[in-house]
């Protein structure tokens, strides 16, 4: 018997059109999970700009240059991932390409919370269509425009949230928990360097590796220089130190 076992809902959980009788999708939740065993990711924003930081899973043969979690989408926006990188990239392609569609159109650079309405309409078309499956991989898409510094998620359902701060990955309850406590310095009035080394201190506390520059990636944009910039491994490095 198909199904996840519950009384009367067996065998909905093999399509995506139809609803159990208990009103749930099935495959939406399963795409969920696949979010809740990926890496994790943290996002940080002050008055200052936004933060990005995300754990890297690195085996032994893998070149670390190779292995990408945060992404450049436009000059004034970018993106960090937990869940499936292949179904990320996808999503990714579709966001630069709206991007430019709006530079093109407007000559201006996109408004953060309407990129991330086009990413998450996309991301709903795949919860209701025969022959496809939801995307499994969620968003902490960073950015600066005309309202100031933005940081929103996304979910495989299509629904989108913005935050001050947030996690998601596997990790994402434990580093919720910690920035919600007000003893671990979280606030909106911190520094950019101050959001890197509160978000280097959360993430290190659920990498159960060895914790260096290999194993994270680090992104901010500045409200003094709204540009989407990673940090080289020798910044990153440095930053460790200091925890």
């Amino acid at each position: 018997m198909f199904g996840n076992g519950e009384t009367g809902e067996a065998g909905y959980d093999m399509g995506l059109t139809t609803f159990s009788p208990a009103g749930r999708l099935y495959q939406v939740e399963y795409a969920t999970k696949a979010i809740e065993q990926g890496t994790t990711a943290i996002g940080i924003r002050t008055n200052e700009g936004v933060v990005l930081l995300a754990e890297k899973r690195i085996s032994k043969l893998q070149v670390p240059e190779t292995v990408q979690k945060i992404f450049l989408i436009d000059k004034h926006v970018g993106a960090t991932i937990a869940g499936l990188t292949a179904d990320a990239m996808v999503l990714i392609d579709h966001a630069r390409v709206q991007a430019q569609i709006n530079r093109m159109s407007y000559d201006e650079a996109i408004d953060i919370k309407i990129l991330v309405k086009k990413i998450c309409d996309l991301k709903q078309v795949y919860t209701h269509n025969a022959g496809v499956r939801p995307f499994g991989v969620a968003f902490l898409i960073a950015g600066i425009d005309v309202s100031g510094p933005q940081l929103f998620m996304t979910a495989p359902s299509g629904a989108f949230s913005g935050y001050q701060a947030q996690a998601i990955g596997a990790g994402a309850e434990q580093v919720a928990e910690q920035l919600q406590k007000e003893q671990n310095g979280y606030s909106p009035s911190m520094t950019l360097n101050e959001a890197i080394i509160l978000g280097l201190k959360l993430l290190k506390e659920v990498i159960s590796e060895e914790f260096n520059e290999q194993k994270v990636g680090i992104a901010t944009i500045s409200t003094k220089e709204p540009e989407f910039k990673s940090l080289l491994p020798q910044e990153i490095s440095a930053y460790i130190a200091k925890i």
